[in-house]
């Protein structure tokens, strides 16, 4: 047997069933669809997170009475900032320049980092969940979104009948 004469035959290549979420096509890399998926959430993150660091910072300083007293509103201003910057704060710093460090960092934060950090802070119970979830991310803490995949439209990313229904 010579195995010059064997011919290999080649498999045929398999497309992959394309992959959707909140009614967008998954690609890799990120399509511009997906770009401005996540760009439209990462806003709504940052006006959350940036509300939460106002209310923390009001809170931390007493214009707003916190539960558990002003170092509530202090730990949890903080921890907000500390998720963004990747450092804490230590007792030396005062509460504006930690609430202003949050709010520029916060700012120029790039939208993956933006989609772990939030997904951390909501499981944490700081921030609220968003109407949506980035896409074509691997990894999160927790599903930070109140829509679930089963609730839209097929023909678009509207939320349909099932309790779940907000204005935007």
């Amino acid at each position: 047997m010579n195995i010059n004469n064997i011919k290999i035959k080649k498999m045929p290549k398999t497309k992959k069933t394309p992959v959707y979420y909140h009614g967008i096509e998954i690609t890799k890399p990120h399509s511009k669809a997906m770009y401005a998926h996540n760009d439209s959430v990462a806003e709504e993150m940052k006006r959350n997170i940036l509300s939460e660091i106002h209310l923390a910072y009001s809170q931390a300083i007493g214009d707003i009475a916190a539960n558990g007293g002003s170092d509530a509103g202090e730990k949890r201003l903080r921890k907000i900032v500390q998720a963004f910057t990747g450092y804490s704060f230590g007792d030396g710093y005062d509460l504006e320049d930690i609430k202003n460090e949050g709010i520029n960092t916060l700012a120029n934060t790039a939208n993956w980092s933006l989609h772990e950090e939030y997904s951390y802070l909501c499981f944490e119970r700081i921030v609220p969940r968003t109407r949506f979830m980035m896409v074509g991310f691997d990894w999160e803490k927790h599903d930070y979104s109140f829509c679930r995949e089963e609730d839209l439209s097929p023909a678009s990313a509207e939320i349909v009948p099932s309790g779940l229904n907000r204005s935007a």
